[in-house]
């Protein structure tokens, strides 16, 4: 997911030989690891090097300092999120609304919870960060996909389809970040989810026109 990265965020250089992105993959997965066990504050690019198995100058090749090894890290993550949404969204082209919805927040939600520890450490490694860029990219990607996904929607036509695309993204968006703030237990967060799938689907029932015609 290429983004605008502020200038002292951007990597030195990119792998572009496979040994190179092994390297990269295992400096990400020790980040994470580092980030999971001991915080933002207390990681270091020593300590993620060591954890990586790769000298401090290999790591000083591709991340000047652990700013921009978050940025890096949370771009990775960003990405993978939204090919996961947009998969999403195509395969549901032409389903109802509600069949729409259910796959944007089952989807969304998954990615989040496969690894919880991951997401709630991301969520503090931003906190600092110029992130914009990272958002906007993210945003635009999945804003494109769902937007065309409503569009196809036998049931439902929307006649200001920015908007509602907008708000129901923002909505379970939203909605995911704060059962991860609040650290709900399993039974409640999947009470959550699913009360917020009945809550999207409620929202386009209202804003929807009529039924598209067969043609």
């Amino acid at each position: 997911m290429p983004s605008n990265a502020p200038m002292h965020l951007t990597p030195r250089k990119r792998p572009r030989q496979a040994r190179a992105a092994a390297t990269v993959d295992a400096i990400f997965e020790a980040t994470i690891q580092v980030l999971v066990a001991d915080g933002p504050d207390r990681l270091t690019t020593t300590r993620v090097a060591e954890r990586a198995g790769v000298s401090v100058g290999t790591m000083y090749q591709y991340f000047p300092h652990k700013q921009a090894l978050f940025y890096a890290v949370n771009e990775r993550y960003l990405s993978a999120l939204a090919e996961r949404v947009e998969g999403a969204a195509r395969a549901q082209h032409g389903a109802p609304v509600s069949e729409m919805v259910k796959a944007i927040v089952t989807t969304y939600w998954t990615v989040k919870t496969e690894r919880p520890e991951v997401t709630r450490a991301l969520y503090r490694s931003v906190v600092e960060l110029d992130n914009e860029s990272l958002i906007e990219a993210f945003a635009q990607r999945v804003d494109t996909a769902t937007a065309a996904m409503l569009a196809t929607a036998p049931d439902a036509a929307f006649a200001d389809l920015r908007t509602v695309n907008l708000t129901l993204l923002t909505t379970i968006f939203g909605a995911v970040r704060s059962v991860f703030e609040r650290d709900l237990p399993p039974l409640e967060a999947h009470a959550v989810q699913h009360q917020l799938i009945l809550m999207c689907v409620a929202y386009l029932a209202a804003v929807k026109s009529a039924p598209r015609k067969a043609s």
